[in-house]
């Protein structure tokens, strides 16, 4: 069952149950593929949905730090359900352990030894780890690497 088809059967499972929350979640995201279909101008594989699934859950995490910083607990917590939710249907992502040691070969690959050399580095480590890990958690991981270096 493709990626569209379990997020079909799980809102018409969630319409049963009467779960608001993950009803609103799910037609969200299934809205959020079809307008990407429509730009695209045709249907979208399981990894271009899975990216636009990934876009939706930045933006829920952009919005979950925005909240917190304005002191909206309760708000906070909702949206946290609403991310989880998301969260499921989403590939598991690389801890900052295990991008680290990807980081340290492409930092001895293109030698690079401070952070000046950030961007060689990201150049070469986006496309390893595209759809594998964060991109806010590559950066990191990497400056911080460079900065110990240098």
């Amino acid at each position: 069952m493709d990626l569209k088809a379990k997020l079909q059967q799980d809102l018409k499972d969630a319409l049963r149950a009467r779960d608001t929350r993950r009803k609103a979640v799910l037609r969200m995201a299934l809205s959020a593929i079809q307008l990407a279909e429509v730009e695209h101008g045709g249907q979208l594989d399981d990894e271009a949905m899975v990216e636009v699934l990934r876009r939706e859950a930045r933006r829920r995490e952009d919005a979950l730090e925005m909240i917190r910083q304005a002191g909206r607990e309760q708000m906070a917590a909702d949206e946290e359900v609403e991310l989880k939710i998301l969260r499921a249907y989403l590939p598991q992502l690389l801890s900052a352990d295990e991008v680290s040691v990807v980081a340290r070969q492409v930092i001895a690959e293109v030698g690079a030894s401070s952070p000046a050399d950030m961007g060689k580095v990201m150049r070469v480590i986006m496309p390893q780890l595209k759809g594998r890990a964060d991109g806010r958690t590559i950066s990191r991981v990497v400056r911080d690497l460079l900065s110990s270096q240098g």
